[in-house]
């Protein structure tokens, strides 16, 4: 089964990225997820379900430990790839 979450931590800063979000970033960005995409406003991972809730668990153990007041998450069920099967030819 695939996985897709998406996430903000908050309190939000324009200016300079608080320690919750670095500590979130640095935690999909190591997960070995596919399609990772972080940016200020929102964040999205993919990926096998095991690595995916692995992720969303450390991510919300973490980023809150960093001070994060708030983490908001989505985790949908996303198809799988088909196989390619090739030419029936």
């Amino acid at each position: 089964m695939r996985l897709r979450v998406e996430f903000t931590t908050e309190p939000f800063d324009l200016d300079e990225a608080p320690d919750h979000a670095v500590v979130a970033r640095d935690i999909v960005t190591g997960a070995g997820l596919d399609a990772v995409d972080v940016g200020p406003f929102g964040n999205t991972a993919e990926g096998d379900a095991d690595r995916v809730l692995g992720a969303v668990s450390a991510l919300l153990r973490e980023s809150l430990e960093a001070g994060a007041t708030r983490v908001s998450l989505q985790v949908n069920v996303i198809a799988d790839a088909e196989p390619d099967k090739g030419d029936a030819t």
